[in-house]
């Protein structure tokens, strides 16, 4: 058996006045993704256990395998591993964004989805000026970067630190939202310093001649340490691979002992190579038992409230990745296919949360239920109801011990 894991990042949405009463999925015009579905089962996917926040890298753990309510230790550890970056016991690592603030208020995210060249000399200038005696800054891709800060600068205060995802709080003032607790008067500091230090770069002053928001100021979030996870292969005795142009992803994957398979022309946002995502995915079941398929344009269109453009890359996910995928499995006979999101990111609330998500599994083994198509209310007919995170990869792999899932909920 072989198996595809195509993961549409954040599509999961609400109805729409906009789209009458719709949501994305149910208006996007999915004509392979709709034809598996009807082939196909599912269900609804509760990926964030609950006391966690809703994010990629807990729901994504969750799919592949593992439960983040016990081996969950931060975001910024698995961004950690996709760079390279070894991390002593006593290292706590943030994401760090560059972000555009005006005035008080976060005005973006991204930087404007800051180029990675661009935002790699940004960092490294903060690594020259800041940088050192337990602090360090690495340049990641486009406005996704890494703080990593020695435990000990990190005691003054008290109570647990708490911060906050900046694509969360877009459009909104940043003093409520700052760092909290333990170890956060540094990280307010290093807010302060970056803001002063970024203001005249020329980076900055030619994206703002351009037009372009200028990444004036950094945003570190999703604190931990090095996790202790199982490897993939030993967890489910078969040899998986990813493909996906972000960090998080990435690092999730090597933690594990997954492959990660590079994706020329993959940039995470809505220009990424699509079509050859889907011939990379193909190529890697040669070699491969299993390949995680990471698209993250719909979430991304999800945080900025871009109906066009959510709409438009599931469409291109149903054209250029589900198409082949199920033409290339009805061709071998031994392929399963398995369709979802890892959450859902409503354009309303322009940021993630924890609803359960729906799921479709087709292929070999797997008899067709009462679902029509892959939406949030085509997935209450499923076969499958309610299943926890976790337990999804085993529910895809059951086949391999020549059983059929059974169709009992799971809270």
């Amino acid at each position: 058996m072989k198996y595809v894991i195509v993961l549409t990042d954040g599509a999961a949405d609400y109805p729409l006045e906009e789209l009458a009463g719709r949501t994305p999925l149910e208006a996007a015009a999915t004509p392979h993704l709709d034809r598996l579905a009807l082939r196909g089962a599912g269900g609804r996917l509760k990926t964030i256990p609950a006391g966690l926040t809703p994010g990629s890298d807990v729901a994504n753990l969750s799919i592949l395998g593992y439960n983040p309510g016990r081996q969950y230790t931060g975001r910024g550890p698995l961004e950690a591993a996709s760079l390279g970056i070894s991390l002593a016991d006593d290292d706590v690592a943030f994401r760090c964004n560059l972000v555009t603030v005006s005035d008080t208020i976060l005005a973006d995210y991204s930087a404007g989805h800051i180029s990675s060249r661009e935002g790699g000399v940004l960092i490294g200038l903060l690594e020259e000026r800041l940088g050192g005696q337990g602090l360090r800054f690495y340049p990641g891709k486009s406005y996704r970067h890494l703080l990593v800060v020695k435990e000990q600068l990190l005691e003054e205060g008290h109570g647990g630190l708490r911060t906050t995802p900046p694509h969360d709080i877009t459009g909104q003032a940043i003093a409520p939202h700052l760092p909290r607790g333990r170890g956060s008067q540094l990280l307010k500091d290093l807010i302060t310093q970056s803001r002063i230090i970024l203001a005249d770069q020329e980076v900055n002053e030619i994206r703002i001649d351009l037009g372009e928001n200028p990444a004036n100021m950094i945003w570190p979030w999703g604190e931990g340490k090095q996790p202790d996870l199982e490897s993939f292969r030993d967890r489910f005795g078969i040899n998986g691979a990813l493909i996906s142009a972000v960090d998080l992803l990435q690092g999730i994957a090597r933690i594990i002992g997954m492959g990660v398979i590079e994706v020329p022309g993959a940039t995470g946002y809505f220009d990424t190579d699509y079509a050859g995502k889907g011939q990379a995915a193909r190529k890697a079941l040669e070699d491969y038992d299993l390949v995680y398929l990471h698209v993250e344009a719909p979430d991304e269109a999800g945080h900025g409230g871009n109906i066009t453009e959510k709409i438009k890359a599931l469409e291109r996910i149903d054209e250029h990745i589900i198409g082949p995928l199920l033409a290339a499995g009805e061709e071998r006979g031994d392929l399963r296919i398995a369709v979802l999101p890892d959450h859902a990111t409503p354009i309303a609330v322009r940021s993630h949360v924890c609803d359960p998500v729906p799921f479709v599994i087709w292929g070999k083994g797997i008899k067709a239920d009462r679902m029509e198509a892959l939406s949030e209310k085509e997935s209450l007919r499923g076969r499958y109801r309610q299943r926890n995170g976790h337990k999804f990869m085993k529910l895809l792999l059951a086949a391999e011990k020549n059983e059929t899932p059974d169709s009992g909920e799971e809270t």
